[in-house]
């Protein structure tokens, strides 16, 4: 039987590795995207060590050419997709009062746009497939928080945008999973965009009190196994987004609360 393809975007660090490792272990086919080659190549060595099936693409999925591009290449080679994961994707941190617009363009971007991008090249052969489509969010695509416009906004509307996906497709056996890990172990923060879109440079957070990024993928290949719909993680991220469903009010402070208390934080 030919192997299944996953197609995993932000695969070179992070969530998107994790997936990728994950995947391959359980037996699938391994499409590798991102922007940062040498990164990608590091991962792809390390898998055909463990004897995983592997492309590497090197691509931008805030581009709509290179989305196209990649799902052709893939096809191309394997002549199916599979599972789409878009984990691509960026933070920020400032108050929007001192925010660079182009900061929340860019956001958008990749984390809304660049989903829909390859969502929409990747759909006619995810249906021929009855496969999987998943998006990444964030507990921030439940609850808005304070020194994260932008952040929220794309993964709000990445919500709202795969929820219809969803209600379009009940008749055509797709799958569509919204996957919201809560804090994770990566370096997103780390490459966090400030106020004038530079890179923060350093984590606000104890990364080390964390979910590994790890655990989060375990759970997304269970989660796509199982047709799951939505994937919320961390006890954390789950009393909140329960909490703000009854006390919204009262959650806009305790969250404010919470996130004024990072070190550096841009509001207090």
């Amino acid at each position: 039987m030919q192997k299944k393809v996953v197609i995993i975007t932000g695969a070179s660090s992070g969530i998107g590795k994790a997936c990728a490792e994950v995947f391959a272990t359980k037996g699938f086919t391994v499409v590798l995207i991102g922007r940062s080659l040498d990164k990608l190549i590091a991962v792809e060595q390390d898998l055909l060590s463990k004897g995983a099936d592997v492309l590497v693409i090197k691509a931008d999925v805030s581009n709509e050419g290179d989305c196209k591009m990649l799902v052709e290449k893939t096809i191309l080679k394997y002549n199916q997709i599979d599972v789409l994961i878009n984990n691509a994707g960026l933070s920020m941190r400032a108050l929007f009062a001192d925010l660079d617009l182009k900061v929340i363009r860019q956001l958008m971007d990749t984390n809304f746009w660049g989903s829909v991008f390859c969502t929409k090249h990747a759909l006619p052969y995810l249906l021929k497939q009855k496969g999987s489509v998943v998006a990444v969010s964030s507990i921030a695509g439940k609850k808005g928080l304070p020194g994260r416009t932008g952040y929220s906004a794309s993964k709000f509307a990445l919500e709202g945008f795969m929820e219809s996906l969803r209600t379009e497709n009940l008749k055509n056996d797709l799958h569509v999973l919204v996957a919201c890990p809560g804090f994770t172990a990566t370096d997103i923060r780390n490459t966090s965009l400030t106020a004038n879109g530079t890179s923060q440079g350093e984590s606000p957070r104890d990364e080390n009190k964390m979910m590994t990024a790890t655990d989060v993928a375990s759970h997304i290949f269970d989660a796509v196994q199982h047709r799951k719909r939505d994937l919320l993680l961390t006890g954390n991220g789950k009393i909140t987004v329960w909490l703000n469903k009854f006390f919204p009010s009262w959650m806009d402070k305790v969250v404010f609360k919470h996130m004024a208390k990072e070190p550096g934080s841009p509001f207090k």
